[in-house]
């Protein structure tokens, strides 16, 4: 595996986290107000399953093991019931071979690049001058860069703006074939960090078609998926299971009887479902083969799942009712934004995730906002374009937006907007 020098990745700018840019910024500057209130971390903070400790303790004895790395059989049947009562795929999930259990996504979205990367190599499909290439939406999750750059791929960013919904341009991208040609990895997130837009399953076929035409992985990041308004958001698997379904039904499909979740893997976590952003318990499930490389690597350089943390997993994706609960505490939090952001900011109620981006173009950009909220009203937001890169032509499609996390209690959120509105007005 071809990595990249550390002190190379470390001084690039384009994956530094937006936090310590943020306190940089607001360096010296006093809040305006207290108690300050903090927006700006996306940790969920509603109550996590009330059978935490008792599950931890039912199993403490385990923390004397070294534990399996592919994870127990108790998680990932867990998981693949789960899987299999969200989004309804048939029986057609291998518990053996396709779920790999993860502590945390996003320890699969870095460590998923390498073996790509590498098998995209291995294909000869690049020149000895080329480079792998990994997409990613533009605003993007930092992790995503950092695996592209660590893995020796070439980062590219393509703009979720208003105009495309908040996703890649996937028809644009179609057409640029030889940017496909040497393409490792596409990322998409659905519900979008940190617009909240959710990927259409047409949208999702057509991304899925794109990475088998051009032997690419797609990499769905689903970890917001429970956390929507009316409608649950549609995942990767289950146009992954259509595809196939289509294929038996053509019995001269080629396709027919192959791996079903070829080319794509999906990762999800308990962080945001459950409220247990601290147990860093995640998963990633899809292609068989891939997921046979990656459990390779992590075998010699990942951190197993402790088995308590293993054994209460199972339990915690097996019980739906906190989830349910939770749910609705962030509707009601949706619905004071509702109240207090319709025909501001061009706000729009987004379809999932917990997230605000509210357009702030009229008070000087997202960064001129981000310290007149904090001097003015004591509230702390996260400036778009920290979770942005600029483009070929110097623009950032973050450049104009705050990003606001909802994750804390009603009366808490109300303040803050209240606070918001009342200086941006």
């Amino acid at each position: 595996m071809i990595g990249r020098d550390a002190n190379e990745l470390l001084g690039d700018r384009s994956i530094v986290s937006p936090f310590p840019r943020l306190r940089e910024l607001l360096a010296g500057v006093e809040p305006g107000q207290t108690p300050e209130i903090d927006m700006t971390i996306g940790e969920p903070r509603e109550a996590m399953p009330g059978f935490v400790m008792e599950k931890l303790g039912e199993a403490a004895a385990l923390y004397a093991k070294y534990p399996p790395i592919k994870g127990t059989d108790e998680l990932r049947g867990a998981i693949a019931n789960w899987l299999e009562r969200r989004y309804e795929l048939g029986g057609r999930i291998d518990v053996e071979h396709d779920i790999l259990p993860l502590n945390g996504s996003r320890e699969g979205l870095f460590y998923g690049v390498f073996p790509a990367a590498d098998a995209k190599r291995a294909a000869g499909q690049l020149r000895k001058d080329e480079r792998c290439a990994v997409i990613m939406p533009n605003p993007f999750y930092q992790t995503y860069a950092a695996a592209a750059l660590a893995a020796d791929c070439e980062p590219v960013y393509l703009a979720a703006t208003f105009e495309s919904g908040f996703m890649p341009d996937l028809d644009a991208l179609a057409e640029d074939e030889k940017l496909l040609r040497r393409l490792a990895v596409l990322f998409l997130c659905s519900p979008a960090n940190p617009q909240g837009a959710v990927a259409s399953a047409a949208y999702l076929k057509r991304a899925l078609q794109l990475a088998r035409r051009y032997n690419f992985m797609l990499f769905a990041d689903e970890c917001y998926s429970e956390i929507y308004g009316d409608t649950p958001p549609v995942g990767a698997l289950e146009v992954a299971a259509e595809l196939a379904n289509e294929a038996q039904n053509d019995l001269a499909e080629k396709d027919a009887g192959q791996d079903p979740w070829r080319n794509l893997v999906v990762f999800n976590s308990l962080s945001k479902r459950s409220t247990l952003p601290g147990l860093r318990s995640g998963f990633c499930v899809g292609d068989r083969n891939f997921l046979g490389e990656l459990l390779h690597m992590r075998n010699l350089v990942g951190p197993q799942m402790p088995l308590p943390t293993q054994h209460l997993s199972a339990a915690v994706w097996a019980e739906e009712q906190h989830v349910t609960v939770n749910r609705q505490a962030y509707r009601d939090k949706f619905d004071c934004a509702d109240a207090l952001l319709t025909n501001r900011y061009g706000y729009q109620r987004p379809a999932g995730g917990f997230f605000l981006w509210l357009d702030m173009a009229q008070y000087g950009g997202g960064i001129e906002a981000a310290v007149t909220l904090w001097k003015l009203c004591g509230v702390k937001v996260i400036p778009g374009a920290f979770l942005a890169q600029d483009d070929d032509k110097g623009l950032n499609p973050g450049e104009n937006y705050i990003r606001i996390a909802l994750v804390h209690d009603e009366p808490t959120v109300k303040e803050a907007l209240k606070r918001l509105v009342s200086v941006l007005c």
